[in-house]
């Protein structure tokens, strides 16, 4: 069967049009203003093929150009953006990511949102290997004891925190007497410096996780993307198989939902 793809690779395109698909491609990468040199040179064409295609684009509304000469996104440019925006569903939107993790590692995969009571697991990708885990649709993530929580924990401001730690108690591997000490803010910051956590063999015995945020448009955490499995049969390394596979798909998942970061 014939996949969308595969019809649009048949079909007929217009040169001109793939050489200012590239040039757009390469601003949107950038995340800034561009001039017209350093757009051609990051896109790979001469200056001179480049400004033609800057210049349509400007015409009908999909770029700007501000008076130092460096173009940026126009009002039709922002229009389409909106739209865009407007139909994105994160839960909905992250089901293929999330499926096709779970066939290229053969972990199970869940994903979580921040909830009323705190991280609530609204998707699970079970493996078919029998992991002896209390997770389910609907479980509610300790802050403190679970990759899931901390990488949501480390988004927060400190008076959301503080308010979270109130229900503690109430959630999977959750402390009666939950306290944010040195040593938490510590694991903390390094989170939200290398966009990933991990747990091994706690709270579960033989049970290993690494998670991920995804991110929106205005750089707010929407998911935490988990991998899930047998702490034994995970490369544990932060740049090893299983984290280069987890963080690729959270940041596939976050430029899709408009965060410029993730290009970097």
């Amino acid at each position: 069967m014939r996949s969308e793809t595969d019809d649009a690779r048949a079909q007929r395109g217009i040169n001109a049009l793939d050489s200012t698909g590239e040039l757009l491609i390469t601003l949107a990468a950038a995340g800034h203003p561009m001039n017209l040199r350093d757009i051609a040179a990051a896109a790979g064409m001469p200056a001179a093929k480049a400004f033609p295609h800057l210049v349509s684009l400007q015409k009908i509304g999909l770029l700007s150009r501000d008076e130092d000469g460096c173009f940026s996104a126009g009002e039709l440019g922002f229009e389409l953006g909106l739209i865009a925006l407007q139909r994105l569903s994160p839960t909905r939107d992250a089901e293929p990511e999330i499926v096709a993790l779970a066939a290229s590692t053969g972990m199970s995969v869940a994903s979580a949102t921040l909830g009323p009571l705190g991280p609530t697991v609204i998707r699970l990708e079970e493996s078919a290997r029998p992991q002896h885990i209390s997770l389910r649709v609907g479980t509610v993530m300790s802050l403190i004891n679970t990759a899931i929580g901390r990488v949501f924990a480390a988004h927060m401001t400190e008076d959301a925190l503080d308010g979270m730690f109130s229900q503690e108690s109430i959630r999977l591997a959750g402390s009666a007497k939950a306290s944010i000490t040195r040593e938490y803010r510590a694991r903390l910051k390094s989170i939200a410096e290398n966009g990933i956590d991990d747990a091994f063999d706690a709270p579960v015995p033989g049970i290993g996780a690494f998670a991920a945020p995804v991110f929106d448009h205005t750089g707010s955490i929407r998911l935490v993307i988990a991998l899930i499995g047998p702490s034994n049969q995970f490369d544990r390394a932060p740049q090893g198989e299983m984290a280069r596979a987890l963080l690729a798909a959270t940041q596939r998942l976050s430029w899709r939902f408009g965060w410029l970061g993730a290009s970097a």
